[in-house]
Order: C-alpha cells, then sequence, then structure tokens
C-alpha cells in the first residue's frame, strides 16, 4: 500500500469537519486496533477470516500508521467503535479499502459519517473514489444493504471483480471526484 498522506499527532483524535462530539469519525491511532478487530468479527461471515489473519493485520497497522484509518467511537471512551474505514488516499484513483459498521450501528448514518470524513480529509478533484463491494448475487449484499449505501452517495456498479476468499462474488463500485456526497453539508472535494 503507498499513501501520501503521513500520520501526524496534529490530525491523530482529532473530529473531521463539520462533526462534533467523540462519536464523530476520527484518525484511528494504534490504541484502536482493538476496536477494529472486533469490528472485523462481526462480519467475518462475509468477508472470511480477518481478525487471526495477519494479512489484514498488516493492513490495519499500516493504515494506522499512514493516518489513513478512520474510526467512529461509539461515543463514551468504554464503548466499542461504531465504525472503521481503511483509505488508499493516492490520487487520482482513491480507494475505499474496508469500510465497516458494527450491527448495532447500522442504517444511522455512521457509514455516511466516516466516508464524508475521508472526503474532506484525504480526497481533492479531479479523481475518482474506487470500493470493492458485494456482487449482487452475494447474500451479504442484500443484509448488509452495501450496494445501495454505495449508490445513495452517488457511485455506480462497474466491472465485476475477483471473488472474495470466501468465494462470493464482488463487484467495483466508482464514483468521480466531483464534489461532496449526495446530501452532504461539505463542500469541495
Amino acid at each position: 500500500m503507498s499513501h501520501h498522506l503521513s500520520p501526524s499527532k496534529e490530525r491523530r483524535g482529532t473530529t473531521g469537519p463539520g462533526t462534533a462530539g467523540s462519536a464523530a469519525p476520527r484518525v484511528a491511532g494504534e490504541e484502536d486496533l482493538g476496536g477494529i478487530l472486533a469490528l472485523a468479527a462481526q462480519v467475518e461471515h462475509w468477508f472470511g477470516p480477518m481478525v487471526e489473519e495477519p494479512g489484514f493485520q498488516k493492513a490495519v497497522r499500516a493504515h494506522l500508521r499512514a493516518g489513513t484509518a478512520l474510526i467512529a467511537d461509539g461515543g463514551a471512551a468504554a464503548d466499542a467503535p461504531r465504525g472503521a474505514l481503511l483509505f488508499d488516499a493516492s490520487p487520482p484513483t482513491y480507494h475505499v479499502d474496508w469500510l465497516v459498521v458494527s450491527e448495532e450501528a447500522r442504517g444511522r448514518g455512521v457509514g455516511r459519517a466516516l466516508l464524508e470524513d475521508a472526503y474532506a480529509r484525504f480526497v481533492r478533484a479531479p479523481g475518482t473514489v474506487e470500493v470493492v463491494t458485494f456482487g449482487a448475487d452475494h447474500p451479504g449484499a442484500v443484509a448488509s444493504n452495501a450496494r445501495v449505501f454505495y449508490e445513495r452517495l452517488g457511485f455506480t456498479p462497474a466491472e465485476l471483480t475477483t471473488p472474495g476468499p470466501e468465494g462470493g462474488s464482488r463487484q467495483l463500485y466508482r464514483r468521480p471526484v466531483s464534489g461532496p456526497l449526495p446530501g452532504s453539508a461539505q463542500r469541495g472535494g
């Protein structure tokens, strides 16, 4: 993974633009690894093993060091995180490498808040944001509502990609960087 941003103490632990309070997305630090792995455990039935997978842990740590991992806290220090995002901030083609929202927080705007924060922090026009999500025939496509989620945010389905480790189909979604996400209050990006 190649990243153009490096972590800084100034950005770490700060809330994103247009957000308030500890529940707003923030740049994740090494201390958030356990929470991110706990979120991964909630979706292993859709994606295959992650928590004990050295490659996944290595990728998470690389994003933590690069400052391109975001986390939405549960609101209180002891609460489990509500969501996390790993972002490849390499223009002109940006990638949502991984986005997960806890079962309890799904449908409450956490995924949107994480993507809005990533756009504000990392994305500059011109460019494209890409994400690989479930193929239309994957059971997780309906249960997670992922395809509908991305389409509501202006992403369009593109080509099918390599199946996931559990054998389920995957599809690339793209969104040109031409402005904020639909329904977003942010400007630019």
